[in-house]
Protein backbone atom coordinates (compact mmCIF):
# COMPACT_ATOMS: atom_id res chain seq x y z
CA UNK A 1 0.00 0.00 0.00
CA UNK A 2 2.41 2.78 0.83
CA UNK A 3 4.72 1.60 -2.07
CA UNK A 4 1.68 2.30 -4.30
CA UNK A 5 0.88 5.46 -2.90
CA UNK A 6 4.37 6.35 -2.91
CA UNK A 7 4.58 5.76 -6.82
CA UNK A 8 1.50 8.10 -6.69
CA UNK A 9 2.87 10.65 -5.44
CA UNK A 10 6.24 10.48 -7.81
CA UNK A 11 3.57 10.13 -10.58
CA UNK A 12 2.15 13.31 -9.59
CA UNK A 13 5.87 15.52 -8.79
CA UNK A 14 6.00 14.26 -12.47
CA UNK A 15 2.87 15.95 -13.50
CA UNK A 16 3.29 18.95 -11.77
CA UNK A 17 6.37 19.40 -13.27
CA UNK A 18 5.64 18.62 -16.74
CA UNK A 19 2.84 21.18 -16.25
CA UNK A 20 5.45 23.80 -15.06
CA UNK A 21 7.82 22.99 -17.95
CA UNK A 22 5.11 23.11 -20.60
CA UNK A 23 3.09 25.91 -19.06
CA UNK A 24 5.53 28.63 -18.20
CA UNK A 25 8.46 30.16 -20.18
CA UNK A 26 10.72 29.88 -17.22
CA UNK A 27 10.90 26.79 -14.11
CA UNK A 28 10.67 28.87 -11.33
CA UNK A 29 10.06 27.76 -7.50
CA UNK A 30 7.25 30.35 -8.20
CA UNK A 31 5.55 28.34 -10.68
CA UNK A 32 6.12 25.18 -9.08
CA UNK A 33 4.69 26.33 -6.00
CA UNK A 34 1.41 27.58 -7.70
CA UNK A 35 0.94 24.11 -9.84
CA UNK A 36 1.55 22.05 -6.92
CA UNK A 37 -1.04 24.40 -4.68
CA UNK A 38 -3.81 23.56 -7.20
CA UNK A 39 -3.03 19.83 -7.11
CA UNK A 40 -3.43 20.30 -3.77
CA UNK A 41 -6.71 21.83 -3.63
CA UNK A 42 -7.95 18.99 -6.12
CA UNK A 43 -6.74 16.50 -3.68
CA UNK A 44 -8.28 18.18 -0.46
CA UNK A 45 -11.45 18.73 -2.16
CA UNK A 46 -11.83 15.34 -3.29
CA UNK A 47 -10.35 14.03 0.06
CA UNK A 48 -12.99 16.56 2.04
CA UNK A 49 -16.35 14.70 -0.19
CA UNK A 50 -15.05 11.05 -0.32
CA UNK A 51 -14.83 11.94 3.65
CA UNK A 52 -18.37 13.36 3.68
CA UNK A 53 -19.90 10.48 1.79
CA UNK A 54 -18.04 7.20 3.69
CA UNK A 55 -19.24 9.09 6.60
CA UNK A 56 -22.72 8.34 5.61
CA UNK A 57 -23.78 11.94 5.62
CA UNK A 58 -25.29 11.90 1.79
CA UNK A 59 -27.20 8.29 3.15
CA UNK A 60 -30.39 9.62 4.22
CA UNK A 61 -30.71 11.87 1.70
CA UNK A 62 -30.25 9.17 -1.00
CA UNK A 63 -32.49 6.67 0.47
CA UNK A 64 -35.29 9.78 0.58
CA UNK A 65 -34.59 10.43 -2.81
CA UNK A 66 -34.52 6.69 -4.45
CA UNK A 67 -38.13 6.66 -2.23
CA UNK A 68 -39.54 9.16 -3.82
CA UNK A 69 -38.49 8.04 -7.21
CA UNK A 70 -39.96 4.81 -6.93
CA UNK A 71 -43.31 6.03 -5.66
CA UNK A 72 -43.66 8.53 -8.89
CA UNK A 73 -42.58 5.86 -11.49
CA UNK A 74 -44.61 3.84 -13.36
CA UNK A 75 -42.13 1.02 -14.23
CA UNK A 76 -41.02 -1.82 -12.03
CA UNK A 77 -42.33 -2.53 -8.62
CA UNK A 78 -41.39 0.45 -6.78
CA UNK A 79 -41.55 -1.65 -3.02
CA UNK A 80 -38.27 -2.86 -3.56
CA UNK A 81 -35.98 -1.94 -6.39
CA UNK A 82 -35.00 1.11 -3.75
CA UNK A 83 -34.73 -1.16 -0.67
CA UNK A 84 -32.19 -3.53 -2.29
CA UNK A 85 -29.63 -0.51 -3.29
CA UNK A 86 -27.03 0.04 -1.67
CA UNK A 87 -26.24 3.52 0.15
CA UNK A 88 -23.69 6.34 -1.08
CA UNK A 89 -21.36 5.43 1.99
CA UNK A 90 -20.98 1.80 0.67
CA UNK A 91 -19.88 2.79 -2.58
CA UNK A 92 -16.64 4.60 -1.61
CA UNK A 93 -13.68 2.08 -0.45
CA UNK A 94 -11.50 2.16 2.52
CA UNK A 95 -8.66 1.76 0.43
CA UNK A 96 -9.81 4.58 -2.42
CA UNK A 97 -10.11 6.82 0.83
CA UNK A 98 -6.48 6.28 2.72
CA UNK A 99 -5.11 6.72 -0.70
CA UNK A 100 -6.54 10.07 -1.60
CA UNK A 101 -6.08 11.27 2.20
CA UNK A 102 -2.08 9.93 1.56
CA UNK A 103 -1.86 12.04 -1.77
CA UNK A 104 -3.52 15.01 0.30
CA UNK A 105 -1.12 15.11 2.92
CA UNK A 106 2.04 14.58 1.02
CA UNK A 107 1.21 17.34 -1.60
CA UNK A 108 0.26 19.71 0.94
CA UNK A 109 3.68 18.75 3.04
CA UNK A 110 5.79 19.34 -0.44
CA UNK A 111 3.87 22.67 -0.79
CA UNK A 112 4.69 24.22 2.77
CA UNK A 113 8.27 23.04 1.97
CA UNK A 114 8.36 24.99 -1.38
CA UNK A 115 6.74 27.56 0.72
CA UNK A 116 9.69 27.30 2.88
CA UNK A 117 11.91 27.17 -0.26
CA UNK A 118 10.57 30.47 -1.95
CA UNK A 119 10.32 32.82 1.38
CA UNK A 120 13.78 31.89 2.78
Amino acid sequence: MLKRNLQLFALNIGVIFLTVCLAASALTVLQFLNITFYFVLIYMVLTLATYTVKGGFYDGVAFGLRRFRSKISKDGDPLEDWREKAAPSARISMPFYKAVRFQTIALLLLLLILFLIYYK
